[in-house]
């Protein structure tokens, strides 16, 4: 009986660090069958053993971080390899010559874990750059909208001014033969809508200015919003806030001005507007 007890150490002595290696599939073809032949006699000693090897794999595994593999990540993998070699080296020592320091299914186990680290880094920067298309996408979304609703509030505000029976209604006309008239209707309290069909559109990106006039004596034009026609030359002008109120204002005048505008005119009017 001590025979068969004495027999079946040796056994886990022998296939110790080969049970290791086999918990992590890193036997090669002649030692995983050699020691597969023993498994099948099922050495209760041997058994255990695998099973403790698998267990242990199976934490190390899980210890896998959600980040990248930092400095201080290897330095501790590292730390723990030389404190397991340490540990094995008095036990290979007895164990006889031909006997590793390091047991193969702790470098195998390192190497495990720094491939779920990288891997887990990889699959958590493409979340990462998904997220930010998403988020880049939805503001982009949430500025269209708000657009589209600027411009539909400009729709309904230019309508109502220039359906509202209250209105003034103004005619621009041109300062030079054939110039096509710009027709303007002021509201009160919702502002000033101006209109043209058929104009040129100002050459070199220049734009054409809305100007007002003031009654006071001396007073100096008052500046106002910019625009360009479109390709056919028409274009509709709102502005909800004039600087000046109607009663205070002798005319509308149009120049053609840089691009963004001039804070005093530098043309002569194009199109002027008396205001009743």
């Amino acid at each position: 009986m001590s025979g068969d007890v004495g027999d079946n150490l040796n056994k886990t002595d022998q296939f110790g660090e080969l049970l290791e290696a086999y918990a992590l599939g890193a036997l090669d073809a002649p030692e995983r069958a050699a020691l597969e032949v023993h498994l099948a006699t099922n050495c209760p000693e041997c058994v255990t053993a695998l099973e403790e090897a698998r267990w242990l794999v199976s934490q190390l595994a899980y210890t896998a971080p959600e980040a990248g593999p930092s400095d201080m990540l290897r330095g501790r993998l590292m730390k723990i390899v030389r404190e397991e070699a340490a540990l094995e080296a008095p036990r290979s020592a007895m164990a006889g010559a031909g006997k590793t320091a390091v047991p193969y299914w702790m470098w195998a186990a390192v190497a495990a874990l720094l491939a779920v680290a990288i891997y887990t880094s990889w699959d958590a920067n493409q979340l990462n750059h998904q997220m930010r298309d998403i988020n880049d996408r939805a503001i982009a979304e949430l500025r269209s909208r708000s657009k589209i609703e600027e411009e539909l509030a400009a729709v309904r505000r230019e309508a109502a001014i220039l359906s509202d029976p209250a209105s003034a209604k103004i005619l621009l006309a041109g300062g030079q033969p054939g110039t096509t008239a710009l027709q303007a209707s002021w509201h009160a309290k919702l502002g000033i809508v101006v209109s043209g069909q058929k104009i040129p559109p100002p050459a070199n990106g220049r734009v054409l200015q809305l100007w007002l006039i003031p009654k006071a004596p001396g007073g100096k034009p008052l500046p106002s919003q910019v625009v360009r026609p479109d390709a056919d030359g028409n274009f509709v002008l709102l502005v909800p806030n004039p600087p000046e109120v109607m009663a205070e204002t002798k005319a509308l005048a149009v120049t053609e001005e840089p691009a963004g505008g001039s804070p005093q005119p530098t043309t002569t009017p194009k199109w002027v507007g008396g205001v009743s």
